[in-house]
């Protein structure tokens, strides 16, 4: 890589990669470098723990861009590296082998690390966690040694290995400390319906369980200690309890940071001449009332990508687009809109048991957010109300056939 790039992205995930993609789609022309800390080009991170842990999609189809793109548009790639400091005065940063790179501009899209267990037994040979594609091969290869595992976390990452597991036939275990699964992220109802989706698959799901303990024989974990005192055998533990974003070196210079590090509408951070996007962004979100949030999605990674870009650019930004998620486990598809915090009633459409409804989420009769379970109509209308903020009642969204009912009769008042 040049000594110094005029847009110097550190972190080549989905988020790092699109930027570089807009810049170029755009018309920009000055010299783009990207630095990353795996030994890989950029690849789609979602797929880890679906397809590719089932061994239905293979390496090459992971890839966001063909092996020609960055030669053939000037984006100098440089992989396996971890940026250590910035100096934002002279505007360079440092990896970890003590090279040094100069910068115009600075787009911290460096994303984060899976949170890790501080109980005794945590560094155990055969406990792992699934945030790289390294970490997916080496799950999907003990697995296949693996007498029984267990999950720790029942959260969408933690269901989706779960989900692989039994797809194995391997005996599994999904210890989760709230109440319920999926409890930041969805309501009561659908956290019901994927505890029976998952232990019909013949999971055993224990809630309301901490673990205080991982016990092994000879350095490899055999067991976990429960806070109740049981013990529960396993020669695999999965740790799916969240993610820590990558921002320390934006911290030790002083930049506001907040649950990641605070962006503006733009993606500016407090330090001038950086931007920040994706999974370590933290911003504030029209569709959250304006609050700061967070978000850990492909779909958030590249609208805040191509905002970074546009703001390079010197364009005008697009009104933004509600956020969107989505999980797949077993043949259920989950997608979700908006952000549901704060919502006042859970209305159901359809008929839970037959495997495919909807639970649509109001706010002082607005609707903010969907959770449709393979109903990929009610998405992509719900889309819609969730962007204009269409006002209804519990009893339209649950008796309309369609939901563009609701859409029409908004547009013909």
């Amino acid at each position: 890589m040049n000594s110094t790039s005029d847009i110097l992205i550190v972190g080549a995930g989905l988020a790092g990669a699109q930027v570089a993609v807009s810049l170029r789609q755009g018309g920009y022309e000055g010299t783009v470098g990207i630095i990353g800390d795996e030994p890989h080009a950029p690849y789609d991170r979602p797929p880890l723990s679906k397809g590719y842990l089932r061994g239905e999609v293979g390496r090459p189809d992971l890839a966001l861009k063909s092996d020609d793109f960055f030669g053939d548009t000037g984006v100098e790639l440089v992989t396996g590296r971890t940026v250590t400091e910035i100096n934002p005065a002279d505007r360079m940063v440092t990896d970890d082998n003590g090279e040094r790179f100069g910068y115009g501009q600075l787009v911290w899209a460096a994303g984060g690390s899976p949170r890790r267990l501080s109980i005794p037994g945590a560094e155990l040979d055969g406990v792992l966690s699934l945030r790289s594609l390294t970490d997916a091969d080496r799950i999907r290869e003990a697995a296949g040694s693996a007498r029984s595992a267990a999950i720790i976390g029942g959260g969408h990452i933690g269901l989706e290995l779960a989900a692989a597991f039994r797809h194995w036939n391997v005996p599994v275990t999904v210890i989760e400390a709230q109440d319920r699964l999926l409890a930041r992220v969805t309501c009561p109802i659908v956290s019901d319906y994927y505890h029976s989706l998952h232990r019909n698959a013949g999971v055993d799901v224990r809630l309301a369980a901490g673990v205080d303990e991982l016990v092994g024989e000879d350095g490899r974990v055999c067991g976990a200690v429960l806070s109740d005192g049981s013990l529960l055998t396993a020669d695999l533990v999965i740790v799916g309890i969240g993610l820590v974003p990558n921002i320390q070196p934006l911290a030790r210079i002083g930049a506001s940071c907040s649950n990641g590090v605070d962006v503006d509408s733009d993606g500016r951070t407090s330090i001038a001449g950086i931007f920040a996007v994706g999974d370590c962004a933290n911003r504030e979100h029209p569709y959250a009332g304006g609050s700061r949030v967070r978000l850990e999605s492909v779909p958030n990674a590249t609208e805040q990508a191509k905002i970074v870009a546009n703001a390079i650019l010197g364009q005008p930004q697009a009104s933004p687009a509600p956020p969107w998620f989505w999980s797949h486990q077993y043949d259920t598809k989950l997608q979700t809109v908006g952000l549901l915090a704060g919502h006042d009633e859970a209305v159901v459409r359809g008929d839970i048991g037959s495997g495919k409804f909807s639970v649509v989420y109001l706010r002082n009769g607005v609707v903010i957010a969907l959770d449709c379970i393979n109903n990929v109509r009610d998405f992509a209308r719900g889309k819609l109300l969730v962007q204009e903020g269409v006002r209804t009642t519990a009893d339209a969204v649950r008796e309309s056939a369609d939901l563009k009912f609701i859409l029409d009769s908004v547009g013909a008042a």
